[in-house]
């Protein structure tokens, strides 16, 4: 398992556009994607689930992968929080 703790730099937090962008990149991964902000957790293949987060410019996550290419995942995912 990878867990990364990734700071939200997007000045909209983790926005409709964004979050779509992340959902279609973290299913092409074969391994578990979670997101976890303020005791919520999220799929990461769940476009809803993850606007359900509500998370806001600034805030940090949690971000945990696992599977085979959990570490492609994981730094595929964070890739998004740093847009």
């Amino acid at each position: 398992m990878v867990l990364k703790e990734i700071k939200v730099l997007d000045n909209k937090g983790l926005r409709a556009a964004l979050a779509s962008l992340m959902v279609k990149k973290a299913m092409s991964y074969d391994s578990e994607i979670t997101i976890e902000y303020n005791g919520k957790k999220a799929n990461a293949k769940s476009f809803i689930n993850v606007l359900a987060l509500n998370v806001p410019q600034g805030a940090v996550v949690a971000l945990s992968a696992e599977g085979r290419d959990e570490t492609l995942a994981a730094e595929g995912i964070e890739g998004f929080f740093n847009l």
